[in-house]
């Protein structure tokens, strides 16, 4: 599964200055060489499910605007699904009650089979399946044959992905992706004498590695593992290594919690167990770290970072992290008694039962053919355009995202670590179950979640047993389920959704403040 629980990050974007120094030529064997010089201006209509002030222009920037220098005839209206800055800045008409959501879904079938459908669509990895199975997109293996199309180097994390959630069928391409790896810090393996981690590792291997290299004590203890870069409570380590597990909450209509089993409690003794123990960070180590920086008159150049200042061994964090690990090699001599960490990366950890899949694996620029569209053949251009191999190569300058196509996979600023890991397994099996739909539909059932926040804070401070914790949360869960709310009357308002959960395009602020 595509966790889509993140919100993107951008780099500053540099392909409209790049297209206009490209050479007539070097267009055209991206496209074929064809010349539009004597054709009459089409139009193309592109569906985005995010549409904004400040999206649209990256859009352009990102993709369309090295098409339209090359074929100057071809004019682009992008259109949103829904309006980002109408969600962002809409009141709720009841108070307490979160703004009514859209349903991305319905928003995009609207204009792809209104009066004036869109032509080509750009959708997230969590519901590509959905329009696949409503028959809503070309299926493009068809156009690949007939034009041999080479997808033979695609990174088999995007390629197979996209495949698994089309029933071994390719109903889109996606020119570029973000991953997740295990970052893991050398030299404190080799100070404790154990060997460090390898691909397709699995989570109680990875466990028992940190249990291994974990020392010290106070402020200066160096921790096992930690399961996102920023330290988090424990509970949001429990639902990251549920997920990576692909357990569930509740049932495919949200109306039965499903936290009352053998597999739930082996992730809360787990969790509850590193922390326990002391193998992952606490919030109150972090309080000493700037009680220490505090006292010594300076600030913190790392933000929190304890990856970068060698207080974790291991660290599950996305690919764009290495351009952030090369900033702090790059201004190391500059940074008060810094030593810059010798690092590299493996996949992240895996299930015994399915070692070649896992991983935070992002492809929220997968672009489709609506099987309505009244250019399906411009349509098809475009997408061959962006996903051929003269735009993987300017592409792949980007430190943020990577390219699909592994020959100009290549690691970033020269640097040597082990980029595979970021390709090597497969995304999840994609879930059949709209999640978005029951959040959109029962708001309450965030309340229901936050019960679970409630029951492991006591499995941890050890008050109450993992089962019995479980056994309330099931029990409370349900009654909040079915519309027996615990914040008053109301039957379902809950609280609010938190930010980090909210699946949105990322605006050119974030984009600028990423960097």
């Amino acid at each position: 599964m595509i966790n889509p629980s993140k919100q993107s990050r951008f780099s500053r974007w540099t392909m409209l200055g790049m297209s206009l120094t490209l050479t007539a030529g070097m267009l055209s064997a991206c496209s074929g060489g064809n010349d539009p010089s004597g054709a009459e201006t089409s139009v193309l209509r592109i569906g985005v499910l995010y549409g904004g002030s400040d999206n649209e222009p990256y859009f352009r920037q990102q993709y369309t605007d090295m098409f339209e220098f090359q074929y100057p005839n071809v004019a682009f209206e992008i259109v949103g699904a829904i309006n980002y800055d109408n969600q962002r800045f809409t009141q709720s008409s009841e108070p307490g009650k979160p703004a009514d959501q859209p349903d991305p879904y319905e928003e995009m079938k609207k204009l792809m089979e209104g009066q004036n459908p869109v032509d080509v669509v750009v959708i997230d990895y969590n519901l590509l399946r959905r329009f696949t199975q409503d028959n809503l997109l070309k299926p493009l293996d068809p156009l690949i044959a007939k034009d041999k199309f080479d997808l033979s180097d695609y990174v088999p994390t995007v390629i197979e992905g996209i495949k698994a959630a089309g029933d071994n069928s390719i109903y889109a391409l996606t020119p570029t992706f973000t991953s997740s790896a295990l970052y893991y810090n050398k030299k404190l393996f080799a100070d404790k004498g154990v060997e460090p981690p390898t691909d397709k590792m699995s989570w109680n291997d990875v466990f028992a590695k940190a249990r291994q290299v974990a020392n010290g004590e106070g402020v200066d203890r160096t921790f096992g593992f930690s399961f996102n870069r920023w330290n988090s409570d424990g509970f949001n380590d429990v639902q990251n290594y549920s997920t990576a597990l692909q357990l569930r909450t509740w049932d495919d209509k949200g109306e039965k919690m499903l936290v009352n089993s053998d597999q739930w409690a082996e992730v809360f003794d787990t969790v509850s167990g590193l922390y326990k123990e002391k193998i992952v960070p606490d919030q109150e180590f972090i309080n000493q770290m700037y009680e220490k920086i505090a006292q010594g008159g300076g600030n913190d150049p790392f933000y929190g970072d304890l990856f970068v200042q060698g207080k974790v061994a291991m660290m599950i964090s996305e690919s764009y992290y290495v351009s952030e690990l090369k900033k702090f090699s790059d201004n190391a001599a500059s940074i008060k008694d810094f030593e810059m960490v010798d690092w590299d990366v493996v996949t992240v950890p895996t299930h015994p039962t399915n070692v070649d899949s896992g991983g935070n694996i992002n492809l929220s620029q997968l672009m489709a053919i609506n099987t309505k569209a009244q250019n399906p053949d411009g349509a098809w251009d475009f997408i061959k355009f962006s996903n051929s191999r003269d735009w993987a190569k300017l592409k792949s300058r980007s430190n943020y995202e990577l390219v699909a196509r592994k020959e100009f996979l290549k690691p970033v600023g020269g640097m040597t670590y082990n980029i595979d890991a970021f390709t090597l397994l497969k995304p999840l099996p994609p879930s059949s179950v709209n999640e978005e739909a029951i959040y959109r539909e029962k708001p309450g059932i965030w309340e229901a979640r936050q019960i679970g926040y409630e029951m492991f804070q006591k499995v941890l401070d050890g008050t109450m047993e993992t089962k019995a914790a479980l056994a309330e949360w099931e029990t409370r869960g349900n009654a909040i389920l079915a519309g027996k709310s615990e914040m008053g009357e109301g039957g379902g308002v809950g609280i609010p959704r938190p930010l980090d959960d909210v699946k949105v395009e990322a605006t050119v602020e974030e984009a600028v403040v990423a960097e």
